[in-house]
């Protein structure tokens, strides 16, 4: 999921949202396509983009990842 740090830019025409939310599996974690614990997770990244920050989390759901992401 795509959303902005920054709720009030997602008004601006010109702006694209800045964060990804995302969920990491047991499984995906099991076969090492990620090194962590399962749950939500959310790093800075443009759409289309590599990432611009490591992956912070895990979080119990993907609200409290966006939380923290713009508490940040």
């Amino acid at each position: 999921m795509q959303a902005y740090s920054d709720p009030a830019r997602a008004k601006d025409p010109h702006a694209l949202p800045n964060l990804e939310i995302f969920l990491v599996t047991k499984t995906m974690v099991d076969y090492g396509d990620f090194d962590g614990e399962p749950g939500w997770y959310f790093w800075f990244c443009f759409p289309g983009c590599m990432p611009d920050s490591d992956p912070e989390g895990p979080f119990v759901s993907s609200e409290e990842a966006l939380k923290a992401a713009r508490d940040e």
